[in-house]
């Protein structure tokens, strides 16, 4: 199996064929569809190898992300499926809800998740909206407890739901919470009760209609897997890592790509790839499809004064 350093001199080897990364990158994607035989678009993000303070939203999942599908879509035969390699923090609510709405237009069901590593947040509510999803021994899923300014929405609940408990039971208390939640602002809670309940409904929606379609048991495992995923309570951290075991344990269908080597070598190929890509160059997310067809976008940060 090709490790990082491998394809680091891989790409290094290419530079007399015109960009090495690129072509490095792009020839693992179309040996991928060659094992597959379906399409395969690769939604990465570069936040482990950018700043966070220079591209914020950026490296999120976001509506700007729909425009970049649009082009690697454009011209694929779509009744050949989707494997969708993903490798994202998460991000918006509504831009994922959005992006998945789409990619279900254009490909039905019949779409794949394939997690090299990580597809945190919106990135596992993505993967439960696919058929199967495709993980190795490292590959982690997130929780799916929706954030309110970085604040987790289901704590915000707990937190003022213990207020009223305490309060109730003695009023001396009143004095210790009145300032923690003299600084929520207006409709705070119902708004918080809103983002929590559209994860949930969101999640259990697509797994009814895509991964347990037509499935007899689907109501209880769809209960134990989002259940899991949305609860603040037993993932403890938005951050938690759900392992491969785990996913698996709780019901979801998971391809394990150890079981065959040279599509674990491929997808993890694809993998290093894309990181050096950003590591190497501008650009901060990588959108591309097996023919080459690319959204490449770049950010160069003002140099301080």
């Amino acid at each position: 199996m090709p490790n990082l350093t491998e394809i680091q001199k891989e790409i290094q080897a290419q530079s007399s064929q015109g960009t090495p990364i690129d072509i490095v990158r792009r020839s693992y994607l179309k040996k991928l569809t060659g094992i597959t035989g379906r399409n395969v678009i690769v939604y990465y993000s570069g936040w482990l190898q950018k700043p966070i303070r220079h591209h914020g939203p950026l490296l999120s999942i976001n509506d700007n992300d729909k425009n970049g599908f649009m082009s690697t879509i454009n011209g694929l035969d779509t009744e050949r499926g989707l494997d969708l390699i993903l490798h994202t923090p998460g991000g918006d609510i509504g831009a994922t809800e959005s992006l998945i709405d789409y990619l279900r237009q254009k490909f039905g069901s019949d779409i794949r998740a394939i997690v090299p590593q990580l597809a945190m947040s919106g990135g596992t509510m993505i993967a439960c909206a696919c058929k199967e999803v495709l993980m190795g021994r490292q590959s982690s899923l997130g929780p799916i407890d929706p954030q309110l300014n970085g604040t987790p929405a289901s704590g915000i609940l707990d937190e003022f739901k213990q207020a009223h408990e305490e309060i109730s039971k003695d009023k001396n208390k009143i004095p210790v919470w009145q300032p923690i939640i003299a600084k929520y602002s207006p409709a705070l809670i119902g708004e918080c009760e809103k983002a929590v309940q559209w994860s949930i409904d969101l999640a259990k929606e697509y797994l009814e209609t895509g991964m347990f379609e037509d499935d007899p048991e689907a109501g209880r495992k769809i209960e134990t897997i989002v259940g899991l995923f949305s609860s603040h309570d037993l993932t403890k951290s938005h951050g938690r890592h759900i392992p491969t075991n785990v996913c698996k344990e709780i019901g979801m269908k998971v391809m394990q790509i150890e079981d065959n080597p040279e599509l674990q070598d491929t997808i993890l190929s694809i993998h290093h790839a894309c990181a050096l890509t950003i590591t190497s160059t501008p650009i901060f997310k990588i959108i591309e499809n097996q023919n080459g067809q690319a959204f490449l976008p770049t950010y160069n940060p003002t140099p301080q004064a």
